[in-house]
């Protein structure tokens, strides 16, 4: 068996950003992304997020891509979310995107905090820019054209 360890922050919106995420659905909807991240070999510490967004905090084994990673958890929590026996009376689906942040050991009980407290962060307005993006990054490096 292989020793890694390679620690995420990743974070995913909502399509359209829509408030989908309500208090009726949250608690089944983490759960299941804790469960179906679980199921991929990670180890997620925290998941956290708004109406209209998700963070979690996790260790992906480097046997899975973290865009396949990505891809299957948001994937699997849309179906099992539209199929609930008391589903939403909308179709739940998410943004096209992510964003993701590697981060050290060193870091881990911060990003947990930061992960596991994101209603509050959002309701003082002291949020971490470069850890709410879920899509492209504007200030990501550029290649130089020569």
């Amino acid at each position: 068996m292989a020793f890694w360890r390679l620690f995420y922050h990743i974070t995913f919106a909502t399509k359209d950003r829509a408030p989908f995420i309500t208090s009726a659905i949250e608690s089944e909807l983490h759960g299941y992304l804790v469960g179906k991240a679980e199921a991929l070999g990670a180890i997620v510490y925290a998941v956290g997020g708004v109406e209209e967004h998700v963070h979690i905090a996790a260790s992906v084994p480097p046997k899975i891509s973290i865009a396949d990673f990505v891809g299957q958890i948001k994937g699997a929590a849309s179906y099992h979310i539209n199929h609930l026996p008391n589903r939403p009376d909308f179709l739940f689906d998410w943004q096209r995107g992510y964003g993701v942040v590697s981060f050290g050991q060193k870091d881990l009980d911060r990003v947990i905090e930061y992960v596991r407290n994101q209603k509050e962060h959002h309701r003082r307005g002291d949020l971490v820019a470069g850890l709410e993006r879920a899509d492209e990054l504007e200030d990501a490096p550029q290649i130089a054209k020569s």
